[in-house]
């Protein structure tokens, strides 16, 4: 019989809630046969959700039932202490217990990543979890590394999260030795603040291929294929890329619509645009890993739509199939074991 990998949905978390995670749900059946959904929260909302796509509960599409959700701008610590059964506690209750393999949120990001480090812990030798997506480049993507979890991350945490994100892509691309590069305002070695350069240094010492400094344009130039950052200047690049897409999108749609001359060279040029829209796409590369933990968890952009959503949900089926936390935690433990050696 074939492995049947189950993951559990927030079902009512980010900006849109069952408007998105339903028909994003039944998406990801229709793409990928062996998985079986758990649809986590209000179970009549959720019937009612179901109802409109014309859908009922099967063997590969359940419902655990939560009393409660936790508001996108709530805190952290508010959800921890008082949405015990929130759509989002439940569902990573579900990985912890061994009924899921897996959870998917698009609900805050704060209270996400503080309730699955509560609930699933970290594994051993690992300070903090890393949020790590992907990003589009010349030649495929890049995975970057942290996007906002933690700020004023120290060198140590800084050379952890290279671990991650290195054993990561050896998973996910099947990359033998990914290519890790530091994130810093310049390649040359004086420059950078004390915690980079301590980084830098660690890395350069480690069993990674670490090609050293990157700058913020390598990212999407294809030469890296990890880069490595503290949470703060991650997020704020994540975000300015996603802005760039737009405004580019936003002025080449307006620019073709000016005149009859310019529609006619858009209907020519439509192939190449369309290519180019497809590859940069943010909705394609939503999904992003909250590594460092015992558990998979995978949190979506909290306005994400259907595609998108459906998107994140196959990140997790594919870590879920590669064996990602075990894979992060057996190259840590060699490595910890390695230091004790020296």
């Amino acid at each position: 019989m074939a492995n049947k990998y189950r993951i559990a949905l927030d079902a009512m978390g980010g900006d849109h809630g069952l408007e998105v995670t339903v028909p994003a749900a039944l998406k990801a059946l229709a793409a990928h046969a062996d998985i079986e959904l758990i649809l986590v929260g209000d179970e009549a909302q959720i019937h009612d959700a179901l109802a409109k796509h014309k859908t009922t509960l099967s063997e590969r599409l359940q419902i655990k039932i939560a009393s409660q959700v936790v508001a996108m701008d709530e805190s952290p610590t508010s959800a921890l202490k008082n949405k015990k059964d929130s759509s989002m506690r439940v569902a990573i209750n579900l990985v912890k217990e061994g009924i899921a393999d897996a959870a998917v949120s698009a609900g805050n990001t704060g209270a996400l990543m503080a309730t699955a480090r509560f609930v699933l812990k970290m594994l051993p030798g690992i300070d903090r979890p890393a949020i790590c997506t992907v990003l589009p480049s010349i030649d495929g993507h890049t995975h970057m590394l942290d996007l906002g979890a933690n700020v004023d991350s120290s060198a140590e945490h800084l050379y952890q999260f290279a671990l991650m994100g290195s054993e990561l892509a050896k998973a996910i691309d099947d990359i033998e030795a990914p290519k890790v590069g530091l994130l810093n305002i310049g390649q040359e070695e004086i420059k950078g603040n004390e915690q980079v350069k301590a980084a830098h240094a660690l890395l350069a010492k480690s069993p990674l291929n670490y090609i050293g400094y990157v700058e913020g344009d390598d990212i999407y130039l294809g030469d890296v294929d990890v880069v490595v950052c503290d949470g703060f200047v991650g997020n704020v690049a994540l975000k300015n890329s996603e802005g760039v897409a737009k405004m580019i999108a936003t002025l080449l749609k307006e620019g073709f619509k000016r005149n009859l001359l310019t529609k006619l060279a858009g209907l020519i040029a439509l192939p190449v645009l369309t290519r180019f829209r497809r590859q940069v796409d943010p909705r394609s590369y939503n999904g992003a890993s909250l590594l460092g933990l015992r558990g998979i968890v995978v949190k979506s952009h909290g306005g994400a739509d259907s595609f998108a959503f459906a998107n994140a949900i196959g990140i997790a089926r594919t870590e879920i199939i590669k064996k990602v936390p075990q894979r992060i935690d057996k190259q840590i433990e060699a490595l910890l074991a390695a230091r004790v050696e020296a």
